[in-house]
């Protein structure tokens, strides 16, 4: 199905194969994220991204797993497969200094370094990362290179491709979140603003 929406698709293109990107792209995803809501509660609040006027959305589906403000797992499927992130990104103002309060404090930055240094090597971490540390914190800090950072993305296909199209796709993206289960937590604790 995808293979037909390739290169810029036409939005006559688009709108021929609407139906058939809707039944064999987007509701696969929506009931994923249905059955993983299903094994772990705290994956309830997701949404699943309609495919929109620009081209890119139509290429790639993707949902997100709220778990708190800006704090989420994020899902693409495309002809690449299924990617499944943890991620702290687009932060509220005050978030970036209580990220980095945290990353400076010492047991909560060690804790953090430990974190990202147990993840297994299939995960590319990334983020928006300043080319210099922030002014508040000395360049010599011991975490100086994670106080640049402003978001913080951990992401990693899901394998084996082939198990992405049976229900094996849940235990698959159960195992990732898994794997993320430490930083999300991290983040969750550290990162969101206080509720008024």
């Amino acid at each position: 199905m995808l293979l037909k929406l390739e290169g810029v698709p036409t939005t006559e293109v688009r709108e021929d194969n609407r139906a058939d990107r809707e039944r064999l792209v987007r509701a696969p995803m929506v009931d994923l994220l249905s059955d993983l809501a299903d094994a772990d509660p705290r994956y309830a609040d997701f949404s699943v991204w309609h495919f929109a006027k620009d081209p890119f959305w139509w290429q790639h589906q993707g949902a997100v797993v709220r778990l708190a403000r800006n704090v989420e797992i994020g899902l693409r499927f495309d002809l690449d497969g299924l990617h499944v992130k943890g991620a702290w990104h687009y932060p509220d103002p005050g978030q970036v200094r209580r990220f980095r309060a945290a990353v400076a404090e010492d047991s909560t930055g060690a804790e953090l370094v430990e974190i990202l240094a147990a993840l297994p090597d299939q995960f590319e971490v990334t983020g928006d990362v300043m080319k210099r540390g922030p002014r508040d914190y000395p360049p010599d800090h011991p975490r100086a290179d994670l106080l640049r950072y402003r978001s913080l993305v951990a992401t990693r296909p899901v394998w084996p491709d082939d198990a992405i199209h049976t229900a094996a796709a849940v235990d698959q993206v159960l195992a990732v979140a898994q794997e993320l289960d430490a930083l999300l937590s991290w983040l969750v604790r550290h990162v969101p603003l206080p509720q008024p």
